[in-house]
């Protein structure tokens, strides 16, 4: 009886913080399709924009990016290509530099990762001549859209200091990693992003595909150098009242992995940097909150919580699908919460994000035969994030190979 009781009770643990995290992250998505009222701009200024891009050993898909940043459909007079051959031991900066790329060469063992060199970079570009508004970035496997610049402007031109770009996939074809990956960030895009957008909240910063104003980086500095040092900015520009805004048709093409033991990895560092983040930032944004009643670094405080939402989403999964399976098992879902709202939970599952990707135009033929391999990707997470909640203390960096060689032109 004892061990009932116990069960009991961990059961109601998961299902609160389950209908507590999931209906706010479900109320917040609803507004992804209430269209925000854009200011009308009469007078674009064309920004100057620094484009950085942190590559280490990336000499097989680095001419491709470099390529589609050259052919952006912006005056080629107000942004430079800087990229950082950081601790190369391949052709990388060679090949950059015959791309047209001004290539910085780095060599530091100890500070390794991609946080440390994009600080080593931005202060070099403090001190240059020229002078630069913002500066754009890059990951080295990816492909830029002609008109991201032209679309990443027009949002500095509405008076936004941080912009972040829509993450699309390169290679959603590839294996069923690759796709569920694609879905993974297409989802993102509209629920989790355009939402914050539209109500006037802070999105997240997604590593590649940003734009932050120099102005910023020298108030606040970047010092944003863990394993998710995308996230970790976010959390600063947070606390300090800058609110990450978003670009929809500022499109970036990313290379997805393509096998299970390349995503593990990849993921148990998004993990292992999650938590140290959200160990450090959580309760400072949370009490900025409620001590400045303010909604935007609440929301981000929400965000440092996903760890937590990836398990109990996992565990009631699970428990959900018995339930559906053997509905005459008491030892399931019980007491918290009626039988009937757990069923319409495994039919949402199911259809929701589905009907997403349809209205975003994403959804082909593959979609429906992939959707089910998604399901397993989705519940590997609930390991990885245990996995990488034990590791966050550790700080190892480690590289994930590129070697789709896709150009622009294919993708376009």
């Amino acid at each position: 009886m004892e061990d009932i009781s116990v069960f009991m009770l961990i059961n109601y643990i998961f299902q609160l913080l389950f209908l507590m995290l999931g209906a706010y992250y479900f109320v917040i998505s609803v507004f992804s399709f209430i269209p925000k009222r854009e200011k009308k701009l009469e007078n674009i200024v064309e920004r100057d924009y620094a484009i950085v891009v942190a590559a280490h050993n990336e000499e097989k898909v680095i001419e491709n990016l470099i390529y589609s940043l050259k052919k952006q459909h912006y005056p080629k007079d107000k942004y430079e290509i800087f990229l950082i051959a950081d601790n190369c031991t391949d052709n990388t900066a060679e090949v950059a530099r015959n791309a047209g790329a001004t290539v910085f060469e780095r060599t530091d063992t100890q500070c390794r990762g991609k946080g440390f060199a994009l600080e080593w970079m931005f202060d070099k570009i403090y001190n240059m001549e020229r002078k630069f508004d913002s500066i754009v970035v890059f990951d080295a496997d990816n492909l830029v859209h002609f008109d991201f610049l032209k679309n990443i402007n027009l949002e500095h031109n509405r008076g936004h200091k941080v912009v972040q770009g829509y993450i699309d996939s390169k290679n959603p074809g590839d294996s069923w990693i690759s796709y569920s990956y694609s879905i993974a960030f297409w989802s993102v895009n509209k629920l989790f992003q355009q939402s914050r957008y539209n109500l006037g909240l802070g999105c997240q910063l997604c590593g590649t595909g940003f734009s932050v104003d120099l102005s910023v980086l020298k108030e606040i500095g970047w010092g944003a150098t863990c394993l998710t040092e995308d996230m970790e900015f976010t959390m600063k520009l947070s606390l300090n009242d800058i609110k990450v805004s978003w670009a929809n048709d500022a499109v970036v093409y990313d290379e997805k992995p393509l096998t299970m033991s390349q995503s593990w990895k990849q993921r148990v560092r998004w993990m292992q940097g999650h938590a140290d983040v959200a160990g450090r930032f959580c309760m400072k944004l949370f009490k900025k909150s409620f001590k400045e009643r303010k909604i935007a670094p609440f929301d981000c405080a929400i965000y440092l919580l996903q760890p937590l939402r990836i398990i109990t989403n996992g565990m009631i999964t699970v428990m959900a699908w018995v339930q559906a399976i053997f509905p005459e098992s008491n030892l399931v879902l019980y007491g918290l919460v009626p039988q009937g709202i757990w069923n319409v939970y495994v039919i949402m599952q199911f259809l929701w994000l589905p009907l997403v990707l349809i209205v975003e135009k994403k959804a082909d033929k593959k979609l429906f035969i992939h959707y089910f391999t998604y399901m397993i990707y989705s519940l590997t997470w609930v390991p990885i994030t245990i996995v990488g909640i034990a590791k966050k203390n550790k700080k190892e960096w480690f590289h994930t190979q590129h070697t789709r060689t896709i150009s622009i032109n294919e993708m376009e």
